[in-house]
């Protein structure tokens, strides 16, 4: 099957050679043309415009976009829905909020495009592993992909959620998932990197993958980055980014009344990682000063005595 890919990121690419691999048929088009040379050395097809990339499929077309959300994604999918032509298929791969999947594919519709949204796990591994994949679309629609899913996804890793915009809801709450996962296993690895006991962390994590409840793949991955790093993990700075989907997680779960306290506290988490300093915990200080004449650790060339009340 030929197929044209947009965004040859780190998961963008490796999807592409993952199928080139299995004999499927490549166009491939980045923002940046290093990139496109570089996976036409690997046997895609090259396109330097979104223009080009439709002028090289063969009707019905199938077009994959997988750029980062938001913006990004809106206007490379609005310009592939005024270049595709009835009967197309629109894809897209990356982390969409379902909302706009929604419009998105009643935008295709108005044209007679199928509209898919495919909510896609595997991160940097997937060109090995294969990738999860939450596909979401019409029947047909989705039908129409199978060859290409069956190649990017291992045994039994596709199904399709539902009609558009399902296949992002769901990868959207596997992220919420993902993020109480992540911060589970920080504050117990954090707990036995301040025990009393000289703990060897990466043998830890491997110990707990030989049969135990909390083995997991994120288990895995930690014994690897301990390997690599160190217990201590001196290298690394606890800066920790979110992509939105926490967020949208959250904002969700209020929607919809339903409790997400791991969840939600682990988006908090990740907030109080970014600051070099707590105002909230400074303003703490300050009130415990004033109220109980608490000692406040800071600049020691300055007093900090109570203000009384006039």
């Amino acid at each position: 099957m030929r197929i044209g890919f947009i965004g040859l990121g780190r998961m963008g690419a490796n999807m592409a050679r993952r199928l080139l691999r299995d004999g499927h048929e490549i166009v491939a088009y980045n923002r940046t043309a290093e990139k496109t040379r570089e996976i036409a050395g690997e046997g895609a097809v090259p396109a330097f415009s979104i223009e080009e990339l439709v002028g090289k499929l063969q009707a019905p077309r199938a077009a994959w976009v997988m750029v980062p959300a938001g913006d990004p994604t809106r206007e490379t999918l609005e310009k592939l829905i005024d270049l595709l032509e009835p009967g197309d298929v629109l894809v897209d791969g990356g982390n969409s909020r379902w909302l706009d999947s929604r419009a998105s594919a009643e935008l295709a519709h108005e044209r007679e495009l199928e509209f898919v949204d495919v909510g896609t796990s595997g991160g940097v591994w997937g060109l090995e592993a294969g990738y999860c994949m939450m596909v979401g679309g019409t029947e047909q629609g989705v039908e129409r992909l199978a060859p290409i899913l069956d190649v990017l996804a291992p045994s039994d890793g596709w199904a399709r959620m539902g009609p558009a915009g399902s296949g992002h809801y769901v990868k959207m709450v596997h992220n919420g998932i993902e993020y109480g996962l992540l911060q589970a296993y920080a504050e117990g690895f954090e707990l036995l990197h301040a025990s009393d006991y000289s703990l060897d962390l990466g043998s830890i994590a491997h110990l707990w993958n030989q049969g135990s409840v909390v083995r997991s793949w994120l288990c895995e991955l930690a014994e690897l980055a301990f390997a690599a790093e160190g217990d201590d993990l001196e290298r690394i700075r606890g800066y920790v980014e979110d992509s939105g989907e926490g967020r949208w997680t959250v904002l969700d779960s209020i929607d919809k009344n339903v409790p997400t306290p791991v969840i939600t506290l682990s988006l908090m988490q990740r907030f109080g990682s970014r600051q070099p300093e707590s105002y909230a915990a400074q303003v703490i200080a300050a009130l415990r000063n004033q109220f109980g004449g608490h000692a406040i650790q800071g600049d020691e060339t300055k007093p900090h005595e109570p203000v009384a009340k006039s």
